[in-house]
């Protein structure tokens, strides 16, 4: 075992040492770790394939032991709340996706099941998603911009309207079959074809434990992300708040070119819809500040949404709003299931690169959520089985005409405050949706989508006001608030899936900034004691006579290695390699007095030392967590160049892992002196053993 020797002042002044041996690690073969991971996850048994199955399906586990006498109030009470608002929710939705309101309500009933079975969250509710909907919806126009369709088409006409239409065919390849198929057919085709690949990539992800992608994205890029995609949302409703028919924009910077067209056509805005879409953000807004203010007062929430629909509904039907005033309406939603199709192949190939930062979203607000609400609330989740989760509520439902799903926090929250327990609310949810297919979805055939428009608006609130927190993230930390400025003018000003990667990388260069350029520091004594701290951050910290004590504040590598040795220098006010090229010159010149010369002070980038100001160099390691071989080679080059101007430098408060980049990378064996001098486990033990050193040379020097 290896030795270091620890030294120690004790009461009386005398030096206390003491060896402290470092353990050698037990070498394990990888092979042997390999075989013994495979043995495990392909053994076959009774009892490893019951486990695998009820860690698949988590509902086997807890249900069996649901307390229903103390838990079924709740659960039923949330569900019906979270239903009754997935309702309108959903059939807006379907603006944002591009598609028939149907298709959203297969989504939210398909999403609630497959979640109660598979997700270990009690509370987070899974379901469409205004991010994930305008994904999917600038994905679809894109395809069918490309498959020659014409995005002014109302694409929510009914079928009884199809034969006045501009009906293009497109002939493709869906499952198994060539099926020649109109514009919502292939819209439906592409959304599919993209979620079950953004599924796939999310099954891959947990097999594989990749989750540690959603690490990079940090909570100001999400919220960025989410504030940005926000704006882009709003802007893409304005068109039917004002009743004017432009096509949706494509590419980048879709934001400022739907601006442009809705100024360009403002003046054919319908007088109806303007009208109604005034009234419907008033009553939306306005109860829901007067639920937000009396919240606690309410038992449940107020379902605003679902009366401002019902009511829209009867004022559009018997006013005939859309044959007097050609107001745009939903129009017909069948009822029933359509039947099964598997999602097309060759569509598959078209989109697999838009469906990776659907995957990615995805996850990440699910997995985030998840993990917030079960620390509230003091269980656990396994990250990975959301993933599986999460993949598999897109891969199942693209069979039945769904698009991509996650968790939603404006509707968790909702369903914790309503007392949900666990995911038995799912089911109810699902069934409130079911009764909707099945019996009232013909109803909302008159429904305005201005309305729904207005729907889609008001719940983008939340991510809206977090303008309002650009000075509180100003003022806790710079960096946090550029990142979220970032990333939200690049998701708001260029795209959604840009923005997310541009604040994603942004956000990594950010953190590689503050430890390219981190913080360096002389270090002054406190008062008496043993501590020692920053003497510009602390007052009256004392001075170490003939020493000078450097901490460096962030691992020191390759990219930060020259300013590691720039700060050391600025610090101590000496640069060994000037210095020495310095003596060198007067001693060629034949000088002989070279104190003379520096007792001048030029004020110059490089700072001289006067001579005998400090004779040691003491540096704290105990910000730096690890090195590479740069950051090796910087410290042998600081400790060979100022043992040449007879400075010592020793290292204080080093983790083992930095101990053992020194002694591979060789820093104690050129040093020709025994390793417990140049190494100490504490910033006081190195200036007693420095103090203790110059007592001894003063006494043999008498």
């Amino acid at each position: 075992m290896k030795q270091e020797m620890e030294t120690v002042p004790t009461e009386n002044g005398s030096l206390l040492q003491f060896y402290m041996e470092r353990k050698i690690p037990e070498k394990v073969s990888k092979t042997a770790v390999i075989k013994n991971q495979l043995r495990k996850k392909c053994s076959c048994s009774i009892k490893t394939t019951k486990k695998a199955i009820l860690d698949f399906f988590p509902v086997l586990q807890w249900l069996p032991k649901y307390n229903c006498k103390e838990y079924i109030w709740g659960d039923v009470m949330s569900g019906l709340i979270i239903g009754i608002i997935l309702v309108p929710q959903a059939i807006a939705y379907s603006l944002l996706a591009g598609l028939k309101p149907i298709y959203s309500l297969y989504t939210s009933f398909f999403a609630n099941v497959i979640y109660f079975l598979m997700g270990t969250s009690r509370h987070v509710s899974v379901g469409i998603f205004s991010l994930l909907s305008l994904m999917v919806g600038q994905v679809v126009d894109r395809e069918l911009l490309l498959a020659g369709f014409n995005l002014n088409d109302d694409p929510q006409q009914d079928v009884g309207d199809q034969a006045h239409l501009n009906f293009t065919v497109y002939n493709f390849t869906l499952g198994m079959t060539n099926n020649e198929c109109g514009k919502e057919c292939y819209a439906i085709g592409v959304a599919t074809a993209l979620t079950f690949m953004a599924g796939v990539y999310q099954v891959l992800m947990g097999i594989f434990h990749l989750g540690f992608v959603s690490v990079y994205l940090s909570e100001p890029v999400l919220d960025g992300f989410a504030t940005g995609a926000s704006l882009t949302i709003l802007t893409a409703q304005v068109k039917y708040l004002i009743g004017i028919k432009i096509p949706r924009a494509q590419g980048y910077g879709l934001l400022i070119t739907t601006w442009a067209n809705v100024f360009q056509n403002i003046s054919h805005a319908n007088l109806c819809d303007v009208i109604t879409s005034a009234i419907c953000i008033a009553v939306l807004v306005t109860a829901k500040e007067l639920g937000d203010k009396y919240k606690h007062k309410l038992r449940i929430p107020l379902p605003t949404e679902l009366v401002v629909i019902v009511i829209a509904t009867l004022v559009s039907h018997y006013g005939k709003l859309k044959e007097v005033y050609a107001s745009s309406v939903s129009g017909e939603i069948p009822t029933g299931f359509i039947p099964p199709k598997v999602p097309s192949f060759h569509l598959m190939q078209r989109v697999a690169v838009d469906a990776l930062p659907l995957a990615i979203v995805g996850f990440a607000f699910t997995v985030s959520l998840s993990e917030m609400f079960a620390k509230k609330y003091a269980y656990t989740v396994k990250a990975n089985q959301e993933m599986f989760a999460i993949g598999f509520c897109n891969i199942v439902p693209a069979f039945f005409h769904c698009f991509a799903t996650s968790a939603a926090l404006a509707k968790t929250l909702v369903k914790t405050s309503t007392g949900c327990q666990t995911q038995v609310s799912s089911v109810v949810s699902a069934v409130v949706v079911l009764l909707v297919l099945l019996f009232f979805a013909p109803l909302f055939y008159n429904l305005q989508k201005c309305v729904l428009a207005c729907i889609i608006i008001v719940s983008l609130r939340g991510a809206l006001r977090k303008f309002k927190d650009i000075p509180q993230r100003y003022r806790l930390d710079k960096v946090d608030a550029l990142v979220w400025c970032v990333t939200m003018l690049s998701s708001a000003l260029i795209s959604t899936e840009m923005g997310l990667l541009v604040g994603a990388i942004f956000s990594v260069f950010s953190v590689i900034g503050r430890t390219q350029c981190p913080h360096a520091a002389l270090l002054g004594q406190i008062g008496n004691s043993v501590f020692y701290e920053d003497d510009e951050e602390y007052k009256d910290l004392l001075p170490v006579p003939k020493i000078k004590i450097f901490r460096f504040e962030a691992p020191l590598y390759y990219a930060n290695k020259d300013f590691f040795l720039k700060c050391l220098h600025n610090r101590t006010g000496l640069n060994p390699a000037l210095e020495i090229a310095k003596r060198k010159k007067s001693r060629r010149k034949g000088q002989q007095n070279l104190d003379n010369k520096l007792d001048q002070k030029e004020m110059s980038p490089c700072l001289v030392a006067e001579n005998g100001d400090f004779h040691t160099i003491i540096i704290d390691c105990s910000s730096i967590p690890f090195l590479d071989t740069a950051g090796v080679s910087a410290l042998k080059e600081t400790f060979k160049d100022y043992r040449e101007l007879e400075i010592s430098i020793h290292l204080a408060c080093c983790n083992p892992s930095v101990i053992s980049s020194l002694e591979k990378g060789g820093y104690f064996k050129g040093a020709d002196k025994d390793m417990r001098e140049l190494l100490f486990h504490s910033i006081s033990s190195a200036v007693q053993f420095v103090r203790e050193r110059e007592i001894t040379t003063d006494d043999s020097v008498v």
